[in-house]
Formats: C-alpha cells, structure tokens, sequence
C-alpha cells in the first residue's frame, strides 16, 4: 500500500498485512457506507507491479511472491510470505524503498535479471484508497479496476502479531457492513496469468 509521494512501509517486528479481497461488489453503496463512518479518500492512483522468480524455488509453490512495484515515480520492492489462514489473505510484508524515477526501476530490473530472477509479468491496476479507523484499526479500503481482470474491493489492516486475531475479526466484520460479499481469494497476479493463459497461473 504504497502511497505516492511516501516511503514505502517496511516490516517492523512481524508486521503482517491482514487482507480481504472482493469481486461483484456494490461500489457506490460501499462509499456510500464509508464516508458515512467519516473515511477520506486517500489517494488515486496507478500501480503497476512486475514479478518475478526466484531462481533458488519456486515462489508460486511456497505461496510467495516478489515484485517491483511502481506508482508514478516512486519505485519499491515487495516481499510477501506464504499465507496465514484460509478466511483472509494475510501475509507477513517487507517493502524496501527504491530511487525514484524510470532509470532506478530498470536498474534494479537488470540487476535482479543479472542474479537469477526471472520476470513473470506486470500486473497493471488502478486504484482509489479510502482510510477509515474502527475499533481501534487503521483500515484501508481499495477499489481496484485490475487490467484483464475486472474490479475487486479489497480490505487491509497492516497489524503486529499480538493484533492478528482482533485485526481479522474487525476486518471481516467492516466486510459484512460493507455488503462485502463474493469472496475471491486469488491474487491479482495468479488471475492475470490464468487470463494470459500462462502455465505459470
């Protein structure tokens, strides 16, 4: 959850990112329902992530994944480990700031191409991030329009081990009052691949 024009966040502890995600959802009554609990939009925003693989396993194997991501001219690197549970999709998180601008993202594109690791695809979404607090969480709502996939509604809280099983009570509970209903518990890079038919999905 990069922000534009901030540093991306890191893993402090056993961080971990607590996460519902949506498809066929009600946008505008969703809103409608977050401003009324006083939400603001956040940012507005453009994401493309490029993944890799690893060349010591398989990533998709083990439930991990590692990308570049860019929002405008900030660039970062993200690491999410292996699931938590099957309700959510909760995984431990680092991101590690990058340099700004095209060349930084191509340098480390090569870099990474020159140990091993091997570009998967870009997975390509816009993004508008509603904030909101409930009892006592900083809660993240993003309306994605994923390209050659569709639009999803996602739910984040980024959470501290201590917080994990408060942290997914309130998440699914601001689902529910949502009318956060079809579940997709995919991600958007395994629906991507699966939608270019790679035999990689």
């Amino acid at each position: 959850m990069l922000a534009s024009g901030s540093a991306p966040r890191g893993l402090k502890g056993h961080m971990l990112e607590v996460e519902v995600k949506y498809r066929n959802a009600d946008r505008t009554a969703a809103v409608a329902t977050l401003l009324e609990w006083g939400a603001t939009l956040a940012q507005d925003r453009t994401d493309l992530d490029l993944y890799f693989q690893a060349p010591d396993r398989d990533l998709k194997a083990s439930d991990e994944a590692f990308r570049l991501r860019r929002i405008g001219p900030k660039n970062c690197l993200t690491y999410k480990g292996p699931r938590r549970d099957t309700e959510t999709k909760t995984r431990p998180e680092i991101e590690v700031p990058l340099g700004d601008g095209d060349t930084a993202a191509a340098d480390m594109q090569r870099l990474l191409v020159a140990l091993g690791y091997t570009p998967v695809t870009t997975v390509k979404k816009k993004r508008r991030v509603y904030q909101f607090a409930r009892d006592g969480f900083d809660l993240e709502a993003c309306f994605d329009t994923v390209d050659g996939v569709g639009a999803f509604v996602e739910l984040e809280i980024l959470a501290d081990e201590a917080q994990y099983d408060a942290a997914k009570t309130v998440l699914l509970a601001a689902a529910t009052e949502l009318g956060l209903t079809e579940q997709e518990p995919r991600s958007y890079l395994s629906m991507v691949l699966q939608t270019q038919g790679s035999p990689l999905a």
